[in-house]
């Protein structure tokens, strides 16, 4: 009867938790997030062209909308993952805010992602609002302005400046002449708010906020 209850796997609270199933709690931040993007997505995919539109159209955080007072917008068009297929925008915000959130915990990777997203955003668009006043012809105010990647660049860009001495010098500089090309070709909107997003992320790793937290780079 001993040897038996001496082998018996335990079962309670200090039983261990399964891999994924920590990893999850640990990552709370980026869990809930990934679970909310990918229910939009799912939704998104079960509704036809028309009501997709629709849905980006209204939760663009454009000029249009900012001007009515609308600046849920600025939240909700984080919703949405555009201009690349879902799957891979949403496995991104899990690589990227997840390795955020497990250097600088919840708080911090989360206010890095939303300092990107909101700061590059208002930026952008407050120099729509400029060109769109000042009647420069290609200005629109009512420009499909919805997406994660603003949040994105921003978190990996302090990631790399945080991080040891080739990356901050050979990954950041690549992630700059990346974005700086898709600027050159495109010129679109985006494009010059993912420099922007790069700038902010870069400006958020100089805090001792978050220098604190962060481990010392290799010299």
């Amino acid at each position: 009867m001993s040897d038996r209850l001496a082998t018996r796997t335990p079962t309670g609270p200090a039983a261990s938790r399964h891999p994924a199933l920590r990893a999850a709690v640990r990552l709370r931040l980026t869990t809930a997030y990934v679970l909310l993007l990918t229910v939009t997505a799912s939704w998104l995919a079960s509704q036809g062209h028309a009501e997709r539109a629709r849905f980006v159209r209204h939760n663009s955080s454009n000029v249009h909308h900012l001007e009515l007072g609308q600046w849920w917008t600025l939240f909700t068009s984080g919703l949405v993952v555009d201009g690349v297929p879902s799957w891979a925008g949403i496995a991104a915000v899990a690589v990227v805010l997840g390795l955020a959130e497990w250097r600088w915990g919840p708080a911090r990777a989360g206010a890095v992602f939303v300092f990107g997203h909101l700061g590059a955003t208002l930026l952008t668009e407050g120099a729509m609002w400029v060109m769109v006043t000042a009647r420069i012809p290609g200005a629109l105010s009512r420009a499909r302005d919805v997406g994660i990647s603003y949040g994105l660049v921003a978190t990996g860009a302090c990631l790399l400046a945080l991080g040891p001495r080739p990356l901050r010098r050979f990954g950041l500089s690549a992630l700059a002449v990346a974005l700086a090309a898709a600027w050159a070709l495109d010129q679109q909107l985006a494009d010059a708010g993912h420099l922007v997003a790069l700038g902010l992320g870069a400006l958020a790793s100089r805090t001792a906020w978050l220098r604190t937290r962060a481990p010392a780079p290799t010299p």
